[in-house]
């Protein structure tokens, strides 16, 4: 079984930057696709950004688009969320998951979810 453990988060001021990690242990790691999501305090989780495992095509919600970049090593089975010129409304706890079939902004495709992260964006 595949089990996610993301790394990275942490304060930043408004303006900065972080790089969240998402190791993917256990079986062999063969999902299609990487997603990242978040949820902000008392709102719904969110899709964020995703990128298939075999070509490293990305797709991004209208809020990331521009700043955030998901990339993968395949070699670690390590997914990455590059988060740059963050704002106070990007403070969520973040989590990555698996997709087996396809990319897609919709949760339920997601199949695997590590436990979150918190990133936290002050003024």
């Amino acid at each position: 079984q595949v089990q996610l453990v993301e790394s990275g988060g942490g304060s930043v001021q408004a303006g900065g930057s972080l790089r969240l990690s998402c190791a993917a242990s256990g079986r062999t790691f063969t999902s299609f696709a990487v997603g990242w999501f978040r949820r902000a305090p008392g709102q719904e989780r969110e899709f964020v950004g995703a990128a298939t495992r075999s070509s490293g095509l990305t797709y991004y919600a209208d809020s990331a688009l521009g700043r955030f970049t998901v990339s993968r090593d395949i070699d670690t089975n390590t997914w990455y969320l590059q988060m740059s010129n963050l704002n106070p409304r990007d403070t969520a706890v973040y989590y990555c998951a698996t997709a087996a079939q396809s990319m897609s902004d919709s949760m339920g495709e997601y199949d695997r979810w590590g436990r979150g992260i918190q990133v936290t964006v002050s003024s």
